[in-house]
């Protein structure tokens, strides 16, 4: 009778076993190399971010985390590589709203649904965004930017349509009542280029690319768009500080995702130890100089703040009308 019951415990235990993820099953996650896949680049911002990461999560792990850059098709070719993944923790998304939020929203076509073949693991960071004039724009100030733009004909330039970017220059058209004209190009360096040719008086693009031109009196930022001031710009503004402005906020934030499917142990202890990793004060450090403010926060909290954040890209294009052609 004993050997009766110790073989149905076993064949129990196979059985539980066989339904559980691989990596769940043998109680060790990862027993592999782990790919990042980055879809832009090598080089830019998130890319610096997240191999650095990937560096500092090897040596704790003692398993590789490799950095993949898969461009193509404005970020989307890089996603539909981790949608379409097995989901058992080897193959993860490192992106922006682009790809898993505001092209959505903007009517962008993909192979995939954002909201449902990607499970959020953690927010590496926030990058806010610069709102940048030429020297040559007598306004020093976001009032007397805006106040500028209502008595004589203003432009602003942004990477492209359906952008963080553009949704951020039209919810500022929206609050403050302006009909400052988009101009859309094709990636923020082309912007940056006619900016600092005095082509165009106004651009919001992702901060990183101007502090030194803003710090150099090249350009000029007279707001950053996140919910406060920037540590690596403390004297520019946030444009939550005006009067009327309090909930306005656009960010250029990236983070983690996974296949649906992947066990939910696999994504909290990746979100645990990304965390533990940006908050590292060496690490915090560098990202900061990259004009990235470190976040890592739960799997649950980066549910929370992709529902908000997409109530709030939802409002502005509702109001709108930005669309992808």
């Amino acid at each position: 009778m004993l050997k009766i019951h110790q073989c149905l415990g076993a064949l129990c235990a196979l059985a539980l076993a066989a339904t559980l993820h691989p990596a769940v099953a043998s109680g060790a996650w990862p027993q592999q190399a782990v790919r990042l896949i980055v879809p832009y680049p090598a080089g830019g911002g998130t890319d610096f971010s997240t191999r650095l990461i990937a560096s500092e999560l090897s040596k704790r792990t003692g398993q590789e985390f490799i950095v993949e850059n898969k461009t193509g098709a404005s970020g989307t070719i890089g996603a539909q590589t981790v949608a379409r993944s097995a989901p058992d923790g080897y193959t993860l998304l490192v992106a922006s709203p682009a790809e898993v939020l505001v092209g959505q929203i903007a009517g962008q076509k993909t192979a995939y649904d954002p909201k449902t073949d990607l499970l959020p693991i953690t927010l590496v960071g926030e990058t806010p965004l610069a709102i940048t004039v030429h020297p040559s724009v007598p306004a020093k100030t976001l009032p007397e930017l805006l106040a500028l733009s209502k008595s004589e004909p203003m432009s602003y330039g942004t990477p492209g349509v359906g952008s963080t970017m553009q949704f951020a220059g039209e919810s500022l058209n929206l609050v403050a009542g302006t009909n400052i004209m988009h101009v859309a190009y094709r990636g923020a360096a082309p912007a940056i280029t006619d900016l600092l040719g005095d082509q165009i008086p106004m651009a919001i693009v992702g901060m990183p690319p101007v502090i030194n031109l803003h710090q150099t009196g090249k350009l000029r930022i007279v707001a950053v768009t996140s919910e406060r001031r920037s540590s690596v710009l403390p004297d520019v503004p946030a444009v939550s500080e005006l009067d009327g402005y309090a909930k306005y906020r656009f960010t250029n934030w990236y983070g983690i995702y996974a296949p649906k499917g992947t066990d939910p142990a696999i994504l909290e202890k990746m979100a645990q130890w990304v965390g533990e990793v940006v908050r590292q004060p060496e690490i915090k450090a560098q990202l900061q100089q990259k004009g990235v403010e470190p976040v890592g926060n739960t799997p649950a909290e980066f549910a929370q703040f992709l529902r908000e954040e997409r109530e709030r890209y939802e409002a502005v294009q509702k109001r709108s009308g930005i669309h992808i052609n």
